[in-house]
């Protein structure tokens, strides 16, 4: 019998979850061979209806929908509450908001600060911590300014480059979980660039490395972008890798 109420009871979780509903009276429930009596209980039962396009008013009126909701994704504002955002949509339409115009961008903007803050003090605890275990790891050195490095391949040759020095690398950049934000070695082409027009991190990296040389810096958030995003991957306050190879120094 347990078993019974046990199937009956997920039978009804499953058919509550979704979203359009309709409430019907029922008597009994028949599981298996075994009927439940439920008394004048009512069952929710409901359908999510396929979206129909007719005709180019629908396609458009999709595909505004779409094109807001990836603009709103990219500035951080996903998580927003739809049911009072579909309002704010029908009021502006019919120009009669609850709120007053002139604070609109106000309530927008004070939004966005706060879930940026929320993001950067989120990716700067998941890079403390990645930091703090990576560190531990055979072959790991700490830097005093926070950065890490792990020697892949040692080079005899004892140039190294200088804070003026124009390099050329071959350079694997990727997020903390393993997301490639950039690569040379992916475009199969060597990149050169002068040292002091790049992060703080390769800075400080570059000018430890051998020419020849190839080594794994791990790059806190306050030594690359900071409380910056850099392009679609790269998020306020991240922790960057790079692998980075020195192929010259002039």
């Amino acid at each position: 019998m347990k078993k019974t109420l046990f199937i009956l009871n997920l039978v009804l979780v499953t058919m509550s979850a979704i979203a359009q509903t309709k409430t019907v009276p029922i008597k009994q429930v028949k599981v298996g061979s075994t009927q439940v009596k439920l008394g004048n209980a009512k069952l929710t039962m409901s359908v999510t209806p396929p979206l129909v396009i007719k005709n180019v008013k629908d396609s458009a009126s999709y595909a505004l929908g779409y094109r807001i909701a990836q603009s709103m994704k990219g500035q951080g504002l996903q998580d927003i509450n739809m049911a009072i955002f579909e309002k704010g949509i029908t009021a502006g339409f019919l120009s009669k908001g609850v709120i007053p115009d002139s604070l609109l961008d106000v309530c927008i903007k004070t939004y966005q600060d706060k879930m940026s803050q929320e993001k950067i003090t989120l990716n700067r605890e998941i890079g403390a911590n990645f930091l703090a275990e990576n560190a531990k790891k055979p072959g790991v050195v700490k830097m005093s300014n926070g950065m890490q490095y792990q020697v892949i391949v040692a080079s005899h040759d004892t140039t190294k480059p200088t804070l003026k020095s124009k390099v050329k690398v071959h350079y694997h950049g990727t997020l903390i979980d393993g997301t490639v934000f950039d690569s040379s070695v992916q475009r199969g082409e060597p990149i050169s660039f002068p040292l002091n027009g790049v992060i703080k991190g390769w800075q400080d990296g570059l000018q430890l490395m051998t020419l020849g040389s190839k080594w794994k810096l791990f790059i806190p958030s306050e030594l690359a972008y900071g409380e910056r995003s850099a392009g679609p991957f790269i998020g306020p306050g991240s922790t960057l890798i790079f692998e980075v190879e020195l192929l010259g120094i002039e």
